[in-house]
């Protein structure tokens, strides 16, 4: 088996960057959305479940397979040069699965993978009637996904959705514990106020645990909209915008679609679009066709795609 050894590189490139700032972390259900997060300056990019399912016309209760994940965060991966962290659910099974699935992202080139303690067939972390898995049963995973990395800088980050099942207190100990059992970040899912994010990070740096604490800020959800600065205030050092892209980029086509149906014509919408060259540009594309037209022009050698050129 071979790995993608830029796989460490970009997870230690991201403690790095977390260690200094709190950063935003807007997620991609595709490539082209992963090329403009990083134009647009951000240091990482989020392959979120929920996104990627909506994308596909399906709900986020975990209908998406690791090897449909693998291809689609890997694909988004090699499109960009920041660090891609990839929602794996829960794992897509118990511990020898959650093993295989850690060796196959970062084989793709991920530079970490999210696991959730939630029991399949999962749910949306904002809605009601979650149930989780034992607590030892997550610890159990979380061993196995460090066991499983080859290199020791593939991030490993722990979600915990217990605040609305147990409580504040109940993800807590759960975090605390997925810390001890190797977890390289910590993610508390759906905390409902500024005072709840601001206890649970306070209660885990008083346990002697300095690791980042990531929080969701997803829109419409059980977690009021605070901005990352204020995220940074209360002791959080990466802030998921999972599918604020693909909710904007949604509505903007019903929109163009209702158009187009009544009138007839996108006219209207010319201004709200990329140009072509600006998508172009995007893309490279003019750099993808240089580099095609290249690999078939024969050199000062008469061969073509390092082959000898063939007898007439």
């Amino acid at each position: 088996m071979t790995f993608d050894h830029s796989s460490g590189d970009k997870g230690r490139r991201l403690q790095e960057i977390v260690a200094r700032r709190t950063v935003a972390i807007p997620g991609a259900s595709n490539a082209l959305t992963a090329v403009q997060i990083e134009r647009a300056g951000f240091d990482a990019v989020y392959v979120s479940g929920a996104a990627v399912s909506a994308a596909r016309g399906l709900p986020d209760i975990g209908l998406i397979s690791l090897s449909e994940m693998v291809g689609e965060a890997g694909i988004i991966a090699r499109a960009v040069a920041i660090p891609t962290i990839v929602d794996a659910d829960t794992g897509y099974g118990p511990p020898s699965t959650v093993m295989n699935a850690v060796r196959e992202f970062e084989r793709a080139g991920i530079a970490g993978m999210q696991i959730e303690d939630q029991e399949a067939a999962k749910k949306c972390g904002h809605l009601e009637g979650k149930r989780l898995i034992p607590l030892g049963d997550m610890v159990a995973k979380i061993s196995a996904a460090v066991k499983a990395r080859h290199n020791r800088n593939f991030l490993i980050v722990a979600r915990t959705d217990a605040r609305t099942v147990d409580g504040l207190d109940g993800a807590i100990q759960r975090a605390k514990a997925y810390a001890e059992a190797g977890a390289d970040m910590l993610f508390p899912e759906a905390l409902l106020s500024p005072e709840e994010f601001g206890t649970f990070s306070l209660a885990i740096r008083n346990a002697g645990i300095h690791l980042p604490l990531i929080a969701n800020m997803t829109e419409f959800g059980r977690t009021p909209y605070l901005s990352v600065d204020e995220f940074q205030a209360l002791g959080y050092q990466a802030v998921l915008f999972p599918v604020s892209s693909l909710r904007v980029a949604a509505r903007a086509v019903e929109k163009l679609l209702s158009e187009l149906k009544f009138f007839g014509s996108q006219r209207n919408w010319l201004d709200h679009m990329m140009t072509r060259q600006e998508l172009y540009d995007l893309i490279h594309y003019e750099d993808g066709t240089t580099s095609m037209r290249r690999s078939h022009e024969p050199d000062h050698a008469g061969t073509v795609n390092g082959e000898g050129s063939r007898p007439s």
